[in-house]
């Protein structure tokens, strides 16, 4: 529940006291452990980090002044993939911050990364790829970018990243791939063919 009332906190009013940041820079956003952001083994709990890099992603976009012309166009942000390295807990009631960029994109997708850091260092680094949705159907990422008002170079994929994909791309066609037949299936194949 404490994050709907964050959720709201950032809409009435984060979002209108956000500086003006570039297309490529890093947002920036404070968040502070509390009780119920917790679990038993008394730090944040992994499962709260999706949802506060929600909130982190949707404060870079009105930090980027893009916030209203998304909103007119019907635009909605959809996570694809996503991969976590937690190197330290978050401790209750510790303030941490979220550092949010793009650090690039190809033709479908666009790659995000969150760095949690306090003041006891980096905390964890998660790397999420995604698109946005219009009435059910994908926004052309260069449509996107041409809407951001970016006409700068297309920055280069951290090597990281880049793994990534060549590892989304191979659980895909490991999965998706026709399924073979199980040897029994093959038996009965022949035997048909044998009568």
């Amino acid at each position: 529940m404490n994050l709907y009332f964050r959720l709201i906190w950032l809409f009435l009013w984060r979002i209108h006291r956000t500086k003006r940041i570039g297309f490529l820079d890093v947002s920036r956003i404070s968040f502070r452990a509390l009780p119920l952001d917790c679990d038993i083994n008394m730090h944040l709990t992994n499962s709260r980090y999706p949802a506060f890099m929600d909130l982190a992603r949707t404060h870079m976009i009105a930090e980027m002044g893009f916030m209203k012309r998304f909103l007119r166009l019907g635009w909605l942000p959809i996570v694809n993939a996503s991969e976590f390295t937690f190197i330290r807990d978050i401790k209750p009631m510790e303030k941490f911050e979220i550092e949010t960029k793009i650090v690039g994109w190809d033709q479908k997708y666009f790659y995000i990364e969150h760095r949690f850091v306090t003041k006891r260092g980096l905390h964890c680094i998660v790397h999420v790829r995604g698109v946005f949705l219009h009435k059910g159907k994908q926004v052309p990422i260069a449509e996107l970018v041409r809407e951001a008002g970016f006409d700068g170079e297309q920055p280069q994929m951290p090597a990281e990243v880049v793994k990534w994909k060549e590892f989304l791309q191979l659980k895909k066609e490991q999965n998706l791939a026709p399924k073979l037949q199980s040897v029994p299936e093959q038996a009965v194949e022949q035997a048909k063919r044998v009568a």
